[in-house]
């Protein structure tokens, strides 16, 4: 071969690899570029999804602050509401012991003044005409045990006081009769009485043959004359019921 062709053949080799060549560079510089989108692309959509997260991160924590602060906005008013009724409760109380300072002072007098009720209240009894004396002496001891017993307060015993000046109160207007034992001519009898208010209190054997009369003047028991049994017989049966209610011949004790 001669020099001119080989020459021609090197020429035409260098041509076609230096072709080739830039071939792969371009061919290699495409990928790159390529892989670098997807990688850029990957890239943003990862940021993009970093900023929803944060976004929805950013919208919880803002309805969390708000319900913080209605949360916070609803103790405050609870809070001042409380404070509202602890004040008037203070005030409440304040009130009661002021009451029961008053209480207290009203207790101090009126103890001394229930134990001279019943002092009284006895002392009536004892002077008075013996209306079922037993039973009315035995009530004014009740008084004063109820007095001294811790377990009834003051107003339960004020209560009772003032029902036994009641109960002696109506015997004034009473018309009552009971079964008792009499103490009378050096000895005991068991005899019906009668007694009609305080105007008159009388006295009937069992048999119907004996009749006495209280004497308020002497403080005794006086016999009746035989014309007051019918009649105080007719007291002793209209008082207890067995009889219906009518006009009463008595005998009564002029005022001297």
């Amino acid at each position: 071969m001669s020099n001119n062709n080989i020459r021609k053949n090197l020429i035409a080799s260098a041509i076609v690899g230096a072709f080739m060549f830039g071939g792969v560079a371009q061919a290699t510089t495409l990928a790159e570029v390529t892989n670098t989108g997807v990688q850029a692309a990957k890239a943003s959509a990862a940021s993009q999804e970093k900023i929803n997260n944060i976004y929805d991160q950013s919208q919880e924590l803002l309805a969390e602050y708000r319900s913080l602060v209605e949360q916070t906005e609803n103790l405050k008013v609870y809070n001042d509401h409380v404070n509202t009724l602890v004040n008037d409760q203070n005030a409440q109380l304040a009130s009661f012991d002021k009451q029961i300072g008053t209480i207290e002072g009203t207790k101090q007098g009126i103890v001394p003044l229930m134990y001279k009720m019943i002092d009284t209240l006895e002392a009536f009894i004892k002077a008075d005409m013996p209306i079922d004396q037993a039973k009315r002496l035995e009530r004014v001891q009740r008084l004063r045990d109820l007095m001294g017993n811790a377990s009834v307060n003051t107003s339960e015993q004020y209560r009772m006081v003032l029902e036994a000046y009641q109960i002696e109160k109506d015997l004034g207007t009473a018309l009552v009769t009971y079964t008792d034992k009499l103490n009378v001519g050096g000895g005991e009898k068991t005899v019906n009485f009668v007694y009609v208010g305080r105007v008159a209190l009388l006295a009937m054997s069992l048999d119907e043959k004996e009749a006495w009369m209280w004497n308020k003047s002497t403080n005794q028991w006086e016999a009746l004359g035989a014309e007051y049994l019918d009649s105080t017989k007719l007291a002793i049966r209209v008082a207890g019921k067995q009889s219906p209610p009518q006009l009463l011949k008595l005998p009564v004790l002029a005022a001297e």
